[in-house]
């Protein structure tokens, strides 16, 4: 056990010492040769972790609702329509998002716990032309997982644009963007990409980009224009300076540190990580009796879990209990279920260690109040 409590959450996880080291160190100019290099080699290592060679990367001063905010300001115009798959609070959060910029929104709701089918989608899209579909690839709320394959397959069936909400996804579940026809996959940094919170990162296709250019209407957002940004990400990506807004010079630093390790570990390997911390947490919770939210195994993430409170146990209480043994695990965020479940994050740098110490945790609580 660390010397303070351990963070077992959905973001922000555990990072690695390197990581915050190269966050404490003293920050440079934006635009000195040093920085703009660190910051063309992780446009360049994004790339490789998404599966996009490519497409355009972005990395932005601000939270995953940025990324999001970024692909909706700049892809939809006043009333253009938009397909939105939801598997919880955040698919939801999306379509209101797609309607500050005028979209008119068509969401395909899932029974909670689990996801939208593929025939559900496709008919949707014979019936209706839509400009662009999101999905959440993990929601957060649920620790449901989408698979992508169909649904970016669909997108390129009826050319529509898709927009994959990456943010409980990327680095720690299987990413092909290229392979999987996904026009925009957005993501944060403080999930399994392993930097402190602080950045939006999004790939872009060309495609995507092609639309943008086509505008009819200039982009309601001035912060999240791709006109504004393009060319800096372009001038980084080339080691030439540029400047638009200040970037986040610490965290960029932090984040070329993490993808290094991240693409050295090889993403082959880190998936199955992930996918073997997960199965062997899912059993063991079954084990002592505690039910997961997501209906299907197959459809149970493997960046986190979202499990139920044992019968006739107050959340507060049991919430308090893991943490008295120190380990802090996240409340439920599902407006239907918030006080029925909890959810646990296991992913970038988490390892056995940590998991044996947030299982032990939650069957001293169970001891304890049951």
């Amino acid at each position: 056990m660390k010397g303070r409590k351990l963070l077992m959450i959905p973001g922000p996880v555990e990072f690695e010492p390197a990581v915050l080291q190269a966050m404490g160190a003293p920050t440079c100019s934006h635009t000195a040769p040093a920085f703009i290099d660190i910051f063309g080699n992780c446009l360049g290592m994004m790339k490789k972790v998404w599966g996009c060679s490519d497409g355009q990367a972005f990395i932005m001063a601000g939270s995953g609702t940025l990324a999001m905010d970024m692909a909706g300001a700049n892809l939809i115009e006043p009333g253009d329509r938009a397909l939105v798959i939801s598997t919880g609070y955040f698919g939801e959060r999306y379509a209101e998002l797609l309607k500050r910029y005028g979209a008119e929104v068509t969401i395909l709701k899932s029974e909670t716990g689990g996801t939208v089918p593929v025939s559900d989608i496709e008919n949707s899209l014979k019936s209706t032309k839509y400009k662009l579909m999101t999905f959440t690839h993990v929601d957060t709320s649920t620790a449901v997982r989408v698979d992508p394959r169909p649904i970016g397959e669909l997108g390129r069936k009826y050319n529509v644009l898709t927009i994959l909400d990456g943010v409980c996804s990327v680095a720690g579940e299987e990413m092909q963007q290229n392979e999987w026809g996904i026009d925009v996959a957005l993501t944060a940094s403080q999930k399994a990409i392993g930097v402190p919170p602080g950045l939006a990162l999004l790939v872009v296709s060309q495609k995507a980009l092609e639309v943008w250019r086509t505008r009819r209407a200039p982009v309601g957002n001035y912060y999240c224009d791709w006109s504004n940004w393009l060319p800096i990400m372009q001038a980084y990506g080339d080691s030439r300076p540029s400047y638009f807004g200040t970037p986040a010079v610490n965290l960029v630093a932090a984040l070329e540190v993490s993808l290094r390790m991240i693409l050295d570990e090889g993403m082959e390997n880190r998936i199955h990580r992930h996918w073997s911390i997960a199965k062997e947490f899912r059993s063991t919770m079954a084990g002592m009796g505690l039910k997961m939210l997501p209906l299907r195994e197959e459809d149970a993430a493997n960046t986190m879990s979202a499990v139920y409170f044992p019968e006739g146990v107050s959340g507060s209480d049991f919430l308090a209990a893991i943490a008295e043994s120190g380990v802090i695990v996240a409340p439920g965020l599902l407006p239907s279920l918030k006080t029925k479940y909890f959810r646990v994050g296991h992913m970038g740098a988490v390892n056995n260690a940590d998991i044996n110490s947030t299982v032990a945790a939650i069957e001293k609580a169970l001891k304890v109040l049951t």
